[in-house]
């Protein structure tokens, strides 16, 4: 499993050296567990206990623990059975622009991993699938109209 990353506090950093927890094994601890250890919130534990448990999932990084995050989620068992496309659809409503597609295989993935429990799969082999309900499905027409490039400053011509 690559390294887990967390948005730490100094604070929250000095806490788990002086209890000797490593980062890669937060994942391992209760949210309640992390109130204690760092003398955080309830809330901030919840967060910090997500984004590692989120991150034990094949090739999800910080930034995608945090999407999941941002759209209600705290354990990998909230995804069971729950629709990719439909994430993905929620994702932009919520976000107000459309995203890269490879975050569309990123919910897929974890909806996989969260149903299976199989950990031999990537976002990567979600691509086709995703390529194939969009081109038979299409996006919803209430689909933001502004692509995710253009709110970081990209234009089409400089991506």
């Amino acid at each position: 499993m690559p390294s887990t990353k967390l948005p730490l506090t100094v604070g929250e950093k000095s806490e788990l050296r002086k209890h000797k927890v490593k980062l890669a094994d937060i994942h391992r601890y209760t949210a309640t567990d992390l109130e204690v250890l760092l003398g955080a919130s309830p809330t901030r534990a919840r967060t910090i206990s997500a984004l590692a448990e989120f991150q034990t999932v094949p090739s999800v990084g910080i930034r995608f623990a945090e999407d999941l995050v941002f759209m209600g989620f705290y354990s990998i068992d909230e995804l069971k059975g729950k629709n990719g496309a439909e994430l993905t659809d929620a994702f932009e409503r919520k976000k107000g622009y459309w995203i890269d597609p490879c975050v569309e295989d990123q919910f897929r993935l974890v909806v996989y991993y969260a149903d299976t429990r199989d950990a031999e799969k990537s976002w990567w082999h979600f691509t086709a699938e995703r390529k194939q309900f969009r081109a038979l499905h299409g996006y919803p027409t209430a689909r933001p109209l502004t692509p995710w490039y253009e709110t970081l400053g990209y234009t089409t011509g400089s991506q």
